[in-house]
Protein backbone atom coordinates (compact mmCIF):
# COMPACT_ATOMS: atom_id res chain seq x y z
CA UNK A 1 0.00 0.00 0.00
CA UNK A 2 1.03 3.63 -0.29
CA UNK A 3 0.85 3.80 3.46
CA UNK A 4 0.45 1.25 6.20
CA UNK A 5 -2.38 2.02 8.60
CA UNK A 6 -1.08 3.37 11.91
CA UNK A 7 -3.63 3.01 14.72
CA UNK A 8 -4.35 6.15 16.71
CA UNK A 9 -7.00 8.38 18.22
CA UNK A 10 -6.11 11.71 16.63
CA UNK A 11 -8.81 13.89 15.03
CA UNK A 12 -7.72 12.64 11.61
CA UNK A 13 -8.03 9.02 12.71
CA UNK A 14 -11.55 9.65 13.98
CA UNK A 15 -12.71 11.47 10.86
CA UNK A 16 -14.99 9.23 8.72
CA UNK A 17 -13.29 7.67 5.72
CA UNK A 18 -15.77 9.16 3.25
CA UNK A 19 -15.11 12.70 4.46
CA UNK A 20 -11.35 12.16 4.34
CA UNK A 21 -11.52 10.87 0.77
CA UNK A 22 -13.67 13.83 -0.31
CA UNK A 23 -11.31 16.30 1.37
CA UNK A 24 -8.35 14.54 -0.23
CA UNK A 25 -9.78 14.99 -3.72
CA UNK A 26 -10.59 18.64 -3.06
CA UNK A 27 -7.11 19.29 -1.62
CA UNK A 28 -5.30 17.64 -4.53
CA UNK A 29 -7.35 19.50 -7.15
CA UNK A 30 -6.95 22.81 -5.32
CA UNK A 31 -3.19 22.29 -5.01
CA UNK A 32 -2.83 21.45 -8.70
CA UNK A 33 -4.92 24.45 -9.77
CA UNK A 34 -3.78 27.19 -7.40
CA UNK A 35 -0.15 26.41 -6.49
CA UNK A 36 1.95 28.09 -9.17
CA UNK A 37 5.18 29.14 -7.42
CA UNK A 38 7.92 27.45 -5.36
CA UNK A 39 6.84 29.62 -2.42
CA UNK A 40 3.31 28.28 -2.74
CA UNK A 41 4.67 24.73 -2.77
CA UNK A 42 6.62 25.47 0.42
CA UNK A 43 3.50 26.84 2.10
CA UNK A 44 1.41 23.79 1.23
CA UNK A 45 4.24 21.50 2.34
CA UNK A 46 4.24 23.18 5.76
CA UNK A 47 0.49 22.61 6.05
CA UNK A 48 0.89 18.92 5.13
CA UNK A 49 3.69 18.54 7.68
CA UNK A 50 1.38 20.08 10.27
CA UNK A 51 -1.34 17.56 9.41
CA UNK A 52 1.10 14.69 9.91
CA UNK A 53 1.98 16.19 13.30
CA UNK A 54 -1.71 16.54 14.15
CA UNK A 55 -2.19 12.85 13.33
CA UNK A 56 0.82 12.04 15.55
CA UNK A 57 2.59 10.25 12.70
CA UNK A 58 6.33 10.02 13.34
CA UNK A 59 8.72 11.57 10.85
CA UNK A 60 10.16 8.12 10.09
CA UNK A 61 6.74 6.80 9.08
CA UNK A 62 6.00 9.98 7.13
CA UNK A 63 9.31 9.75 5.25
CA UNK A 64 8.69 6.09 4.49
CA UNK A 65 5.46 7.05 2.70
CA UNK A 66 7.17 9.32 0.18
CA UNK A 67 10.48 7.49 -0.21
CA UNK A 68 9.16 5.08 -2.89
CA UNK A 69 8.22 7.95 -5.23
CA UNK A 70 11.42 9.97 -4.90
CA UNK A 71 12.99 8.23 -7.90
CA UNK A 72 9.96 9.15 -9.98
CA UNK A 73 10.28 12.74 -8.77
CA UNK A 74 13.90 12.83 -9.90
CA UNK A 75 12.97 11.64 -13.38
CA UNK A 76 10.07 14.07 -13.65
CA UNK A 77 12.21 16.90 -12.27
CA UNK A 78 14.99 16.22 -14.76
CA UNK A 79 12.50 16.22 -17.63
CA UNK A 80 11.00 19.52 -16.43
CA UNK A 81 14.45 21.09 -16.15
CA UNK A 82 15.23 20.10 -19.72
CA UNK A 83 11.93 21.29 -21.16
CA UNK A 84 10.82 24.19 -18.95
CA UNK A 85 12.57 25.97 -16.06
CA UNK A 86 13.90 25.25 -12.55
CA UNK A 87 10.95 27.05 -10.95
CA UNK A 88 8.48 25.00 -12.98
CA UNK A 89 10.33 21.81 -12.08
CA UNK A 90 10.03 22.67 -8.37
CA UNK A 91 6.31 23.40 -8.74
CA UNK A 92 5.51 20.23 -10.70
CA UNK A 93 7.53 17.94 -8.43
CA UNK A 94 6.33 19.75 -5.33
CA UNK A 95 2.65 19.45 -6.25
CA UNK A 96 3.09 15.75 -7.03
CA UNK A 97 4.94 15.15 -3.77
CA UNK A 98 2.33 17.05 -1.76
CA UNK A 99 -0.44 15.04 -3.44
CA UNK A 100 1.29 11.76 -2.64
CA UNK A 101 1.87 12.92 0.93
CA UNK A 102 -1.79 13.81 1.39
CA UNK A 103 -2.85 10.43 -0.01
CA UNK A 104 -0.35 8.75 2.30
CA UNK A 105 -1.73 10.68 5.26
CA UNK A 106 -5.21 9.37 4.49
CA UNK A 107 -3.97 5.79 4.19
CA UNK A 108 -1.96 5.84 7.42
CA UNK A 109 -4.95 7.21 9.34
CA UNK A 110 -7.66 5.12 7.65
CA UNK A 111 -8.13 1.40 7.27
CA UNK A 112 -8.27 0.37 3.61
CA UNK A 113 -11.46 -1.58 4.30
CA UNK A 114 -13.07 1.62 5.60
CA UNK A 115 -12.03 3.54 2.48
CA UNK A 116 -13.37 0.87 0.15
CA UNK A 117 -16.61 0.65 2.13
CA UNK A 118 -17.01 4.43 1.87
CA UNK A 119 -16.46 4.33 -1.89
CA UNK A 120 -18.86 1.43 -2.33
CA UNK A 121 -21.53 3.30 -0.35
CA UNK A 122 -21.02 6.48 -2.36
CA UNK A 123 -21.35 4.62 -5.67
CA UNK A 124 -24.34 2.47 -4.68
CA UNK A 125 -26.91 4.91 -6.20
CA UNK A 126 -25.13 4.48 -9.56
CA UNK A 127 -25.80 0.76 -9.60
CA UNK A 128 -29.11 1.41 -11.40
CA UNK A 129 -27.20 2.89 -14.37
CA UNK A 130 -24.82 -0.04 -14.64
CA UNK A 131 -21.99 0.93 -12.28
CA UNK A 132 -20.65 -1.93 -10.16
CA UNK A 133 -19.52 -0.34 -6.84
CA UNK A 134 -17.64 -3.46 -5.74
CA UNK A 135 -15.64 -3.57 -8.99
CA UNK A 136 -14.81 0.13 -8.73
CA UNK A 137 -13.64 -0.42 -5.15
CA UNK A 138 -11.43 -3.25 -6.37
CA UNK A 139 -9.93 -0.94 -9.00
CA UNK A 140 -9.17 1.63 -6.31
CA UNK A 141 -7.50 -1.00 -4.15
CA UNK A 142 -5.37 -2.05 -7.12
CA UNK A 143 -4.46 1.57 -7.87
CA UNK A 144 -3.40 2.12 -4.25
CA UNK A 145 -1.25 -0.99 -4.47
CA UNK A 146 0.24 -0.25 -7.89
CA UNK A 147 1.59 3.25 -7.17
CA UNK A 148 4.29 2.10 -4.72
CA UNK A 149 4.77 -1.08 -6.77
CA UNK A 150 5.69 0.97 -9.83
CA UNK A 151 7.89 3.25 -7.73
CA UNK A 152 9.66 0.17 -6.37
CA UNK A 153 10.30 -1.08 -9.92
CA UNK A 154 11.85 2.27 -10.87
CA UNK A 155 14.01 2.18 -7.74
CA UNK A 156 15.20 -1.40 -8.38
CA UNK A 157 16.09 -0.69 -12.02
CA UNK A 158 17.95 2.50 -11.09
CA UNK A 159 19.86 0.67 -8.35
CA UNK A 160 20.81 -2.13 -10.73
CA UNK A 161 22.07 0.34 -13.33
CA UNK A 162 24.11 2.21 -10.73
CA UNK A 163 25.61 -1.04 -9.43
CA UNK A 164 26.76 -1.86 -12.99
CA UNK A 165 28.24 1.61 -13.37
CA UNK A 166 26.03 2.46 -16.34
CA UNK A 167 25.74 6.15 -17.14
CA UNK A 168 22.35 7.83 -16.73
CA UNK A 169 20.01 7.55 -19.69
CA UNK A 170 16.27 8.17 -19.69
CA UNK A 171 15.66 5.64 -22.46
CA UNK A 172 17.79 2.95 -20.83
CA UNK A 173 15.90 3.48 -17.57
CA UNK A 174 12.36 3.70 -18.98
CA UNK A 175 12.62 0.60 -21.19
CA UNK A 176 13.33 -1.99 -18.45
CA UNK A 177 10.85 -0.23 -16.13
CA UNK A 178 8.14 -0.49 -18.79
CA UNK A 179 8.93 -4.16 -19.46
CA UNK A 180 8.81 -5.07 -15.76
CA UNK A 181 5.65 -3.03 -15.23
CA UNK A 182 3.90 -4.83 -18.10
CA UNK A 183 4.99 -8.21 -16.78
CA UNK A 184 3.70 -7.32 -13.32
CA UNK A 185 0.40 -6.11 -14.76
CA UNK A 186 0.07 -9.33 -16.77
CA UNK A 187 0.73 -11.47 -13.69
CA UNK A 188 -1.76 -9.42 -11.68
CA UNK A 189 -4.38 -9.85 -14.41
CA UNK A 190 -3.83 -13.62 -14.46
CA UNK A 191 -4.22 -13.75 -10.68
CA UNK A 192 -7.47 -11.79 -10.81
CA UNK A 193 -8.81 -13.95 -13.64
CA UNK A 194 -7.95 -17.09 -11.69
CA UNK A 195 -10.12 -15.77 -8.86
CA UNK A 196 -13.03 -15.16 -11.21
CA UNK A 197 -12.88 -11.36 -11.06
CA UNK A 198 -13.59 -11.09 -14.79
CA UNK A 199 -16.63 -13.38 -14.62
CA UNK A 200 -20.04 -11.85 -15.28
Amino acid sequence: MIGLYCPGDSPLHRLPAGIKLALLMVAIVATAVFVRTPLGVAGVAVVVAGLFALARISWRVALAQIRPVLWMMLIIGAFQLLTTSPARAVVVCGVLLVSVSLAALVTVTTRVSAMLDALTTALTPLRRVGVDPERVSLLLALAIRCVPLLAGIVHDVAQARRARGVSWSATALVTPVLVRALRTADAMGDALAARGVDDD
